[in-house]
């Protein structure tokens, strides 16, 4: 889509003025960060107050972990009706150290107040049964995430599950030399790419693409599966038997 394209434009304008004004006082010779990206699970509990857990998420907890380093926060619900209700939360930091500061909130008084009537929760009334936290890398091929379009109507979360941790790493290989940069020229629009170092799935890498709706996303998938790279790649000796599984779950935003 031509509105995704200049969206794509105008944030890159963005990184190349932020890097002319870093590299005054950067080496020439220093590499960008690798963000470190956490994605939770909210498994909703039957009856659950959604609205008061949306509430924490998308403005006490994301307020406070923007304060501590978090670059991105993002909420979404599975597409179509998920039984249980989750809601999925993305959060990029600049790096490991940030993240580790974003578990201990004690000392913010700001996130202390605003959280209260959350934390007042009682027993009786749970709003979610248990949330899962995976943690992935970023890629070196894409080492920072991209802000989601807000316009974007459909994400699709892809992990790729490998039989042995040597699978994953050629499969993480394969996307730094090619398969990012044919995912570029087809329109799959990723949001990030991460080797997932700790969760459910490992060894496993995580991405996640954003689209206008399904339509678009059949469509750019059928580019890329006619890409004439990928077509060369996929069949290499080295890059074969590197996925042994693939989940994808459907997302909208919040």
């Amino acid at each position: 889509m031509q509105r995704r394209k200049f969206f794509r434009a105008g944030a890159a304008g963005a990184i190349a003025v932020a890097g002319s004004q870093l590299g005054a006082t950067h080496s020439p010779n220093q590499t960008t960060e690798k963000e470190l990206i956490e994605w939770r699970v909210y498994e909703m509990a039957w009856g659950g107050n959604q609205g008061m857990l949306l509430d924490y998420l998308q403005n006490t907890l994301q307020a406070a972990l923007r304060r501590n380093g978090a670059t991105q926060f993002a909420v979404f619900n599975e597409y179509g009706n998920s039984n249980p209700v989750k809601l999925h939360v993305m959060i990029a930091y600049r790096n490991a150290s940030a993240y580790l500061a974003s578990q201990t909130l004690d000392d913010d008084a700001v996130f202390q107040s605003e959280a209260t009537e959350y934390d007042a929760v009682g027993a009786d009334r749970p709003l979610y049964t248990r949330f899962s936290s995976w943690l992935m890398n970023a890629f070196d091929g894409m080492p920072q995430s991209v802000p989601a379009d807000p316009q974007a109507g459909l994400f699709e979360l892809r992990i790729y599950e490998g039989y042995s941790e040597d699978a994953t790493r050629r499969k993480i290989r394969m996307f730094n030399e090619s398969e990012v940069q044919i995912f570029k020229e087809t329109d799959l629009d990723a949001v990030f790419y991460g080797d997932m170092i700790a969760g459910p799935y490992r060894p496993a890498l995580v991405y996640l693409l954003q689209f206008d709706d399904m339509k678009e996303r059949d469509a750019n998938w059928s580019k890329f599966g006619s890409h004439p790279e990928w077509n060369r790649i996929k069949d290499l000796p080295e890059f074969a038997d590197s996925v042994s599984n693939i989940q994808r779950i459907f997302l909208m935003p919040v």
